[in-house]
C-alpha cells in the first residue's frame, strides 16, 4: 500500500464510515480501522484492489452488516458477570484470620479500651455521640481515650508480631 493510496482513500473512507456508522451502530473510528485492515489483508494476499473506491464503499458496507449482525445476536448478562476483584475462599479466609487476632488483641486491653475499641469496630457503624452514650463517658473525652487504646493496641500487636 502506497502514501498516495491511503492519502485517496482517506477522506472516502471517512465519509463513508460516517454515513454507515450510525445505522450499524458502530463508532465511526471502528469502521474505518476496520476497512484498512481488510485492505492490508487484501494487499498480502491478492495485491491492490482494481477499483479501489468501489472496493472500499464495499468494504464499508460488509462491515457495517458484520456489526449490526454482531449488536442483534450479543445478549446482556441477566447477572453480574464473576468479577475477578471479589476476594477468593483463601483471602476471605485470611482476613477473617486477621480480623479474630485484632478482637483477640483488643479483648486483652486494659481498662475501659476493649469497651471502646468494640464499639469503634462494630458493624452497626456508631456514632461518637452513640459510643459515649452506650459506655457512660463524655462525648469529648472519646478522642483521646481512643487514642491512648490504640497506642496500647499498636504496643501489643507489635509484640505479638516480633514474638512470632
Amino acid at each position: 500500500m502506497t502514501h498516495d493510496m491511503v492519502a485517496t482513500l482517506r477522506p472516502l473512507l471517512a465519509a463513508e464510515a460516517s454515513a454507515e456508522a450510525y445505522a450499524s451502530g458502530a463508532e465511526q473510528s471502528d469502521l474505518e480501522q476496520a476497512v484498512w485492515l481488510r485492505l492490508l489483508e487484501r494487499l498480502d494476499i491478492d495485491g491492490p484492489p482494481v477499483d479501489p473506491q468501489g472496493w472500499l464503499r464495499r468494504a464499508v458496507r460488509l462491515e457495517a452488516r458484520r456489526s449490526r449482525r454482531t449488536a442483534r445476536m450479543e445478549q446482556p448478562y441477566g447477572a453480574e458477570p464473576s468479577d475477578d476483584c471479589d476476594p477468593g475462599p483463601e483471602q476471605e479466609a485470611m482476613t477473617a484470620d486477621r480480623r479474630r487476632a485484632l478482637h483477640a488483641a483488643v479483648r486483652r486491653l486494659p481498662g475501659r479500651c476493649p469497651s471502646l475499641m468494640a464499639a469503634l469496630l462494630s458493624p452497626k457503624d456508631l456514632t461518637y455521640r452513640e459510643i459515649a452514650g452506650e459506655l457512660g463517658i463524655s462525648q469529648g473525652s472519646l478522642g483521646p481515650e481512643r487514642s491512648r487504646c490504640l497506642g496500647c493496641l499498636r504496643r501489643l500487636l507489635a509484640a505479638e508480631v516480633a514474638a512470632r
